[in-house]
């Protein structure tokens, strides 16, 4: 079978189609919002990475009365409500400035559903993907409230625990969770963070 032939099969992909989603990676932000309750009515979300946009869909379904704010690289359309487009690469300082000029104030919520440039090598790929991991958790830290959440895409290997163990440090319940809309031959995981806490410089937790 070629791949746009297992497009077509694909459940997830012809749901999109049908709900007007502009990716099927929308069903896993969906599965998420409904085991956790992360994203609410007037909270204001920055989804790093949005590109095609449908997790921004999502998040835009809930906020009501919020903002969304995406980052990515490629131009996003214009997204209907109260939706911002960030054109730049979140791993650069003037693109966090640009979103710090639309949040006002902090986040509730941070998503990040970004996938790197891969190269085919699967020891070279993790490391690439837990350097994002490092990089979308730093700027959590810098954007999130108190007792915000993070949401990030991740995969298992070396120096896995490691940035697990740091995400532990900074939020009160961290779990990992495989939506079933991911596809099957996929590794991919997300970690569920909830209850950021900012910790003071130099402290150490017991």
């Amino acid at each position: 079978m070629n791949f746009l032939q297992e497009k077509r099969r694909d459940f997830y992909h012809r749901q999109a189609k049908e709900q007007n989603y502009l990716a099927r990676s929308a069903f896993k932000l969906i599965e998420i919002q409904k085991k956790f309750n992360l994203i609410k009515p007037g909270d204001k979300v920055i989804d790093l990475g949005t590109a095609p946009g449908s997790w921004s869909q999502v998040a835009l379904e809930i906020i009501d009365s919020g903002r969304v704010i995406g980052v990515d690289k490629q131009i996003v359309s214009k997204l209907p409500g109260n939706f911002k487009f960030v054109h730049g690469d979140f791993t650069e300082e003037k693109t966090l400035d640009k979103i710090q000029e639309n949040l006002s104030g902090k986040a509730d919520v941070i998503l990040c559903d970004a996938s790197p440039d891969f190269t085919g090598i699967k020891s070279m790929d993790i490391g690439i993907s837990l350097n994002l991991n490092e990089i979308a958790f730093e700027i959590a830290k810098k954007f999130l409230k108190s007792g915000g959440k993070f949401v990030c895409k991740t995969f298992r290997g070396p120096g896995f625990q490691d940035i697990l163990q740091k995400i532990k440090i900074n939020f009160d319940n961290v779990q990992m969770f495989k939506p079933k809309s991911s596809k099957p031959n996929s590794s991919e995981l997300y970690i569920v963070a909830v209850g950021f806490r900012k910790l003071e410089l130099g402290k150490v937790l017991q």
